[in-house]
């Protein structure tokens, strides 16, 4: 049922001019794993917020993404390698340990979204962002130096 309710554009926000824009951007979930409990709390209280915006005639977005949790990102993959392949970092150039952290993104990135999609994540899925994402970590940029 989720599927449909996705495919027939239920979760994007409508593009009237006379409704009134209300939005939440979904605090990422870094890549470093699966969800977890306060991970449902919060999305269920975002979800019923959207969808509460939505039925009062708001043209609600819920901004799905993803946060690259640099640090915390390398150290699981730096586990995972040293636990599966014997390596560290090091045993690695530059460019394959970069290859190696993207693969895991991607892996965990599509595990998130699952999770998201089984628990019924109201969000706007063809808006969905990665913090390292060209336009995204250049608006981030362009909004700290503005902020200083």
């Amino acid at each position: 049922m989720y599927e449909g309710w996705v495919e027939k554009g239920y979760f994007k926000p409508d593009e009237e001019p006379d409704k009134e824009p209300f939005s939440i951007v979904l605090p990422p979930p870094n890549v470093t794993g699966q969800l977890h409990m306060g991970h449902a709390l919060d999305h269920t209280l975002m979800d019923s917020i959207i969808r509460r915006k939505r039925m009062q005639g708001y043209s609600a977005l819920w901004l799905p993404g993803y946060d690259h949790a640099g640090i915390a990102t390398q150290t699981k993959v730096e586990a995972r390698l040293k636990e599966t392949e014997g390596k560290s970092r090091w045993d690695y150039e530059r460019e394959e340990f970069i290859d190696k952290v993207w693969e895991w993104k991607d892996e965990y990135g599509k595990t998130i979204t699952s999770q998201m999609k089984a628990i019924g994540d109201s969000v706007d899925w063809s808006r969905e962002r990665f913090t390292l994402d060209d336009g995204l970590s250049r608006a981030v940029q362009t909004i700290f130096k503005q902020l200083y």
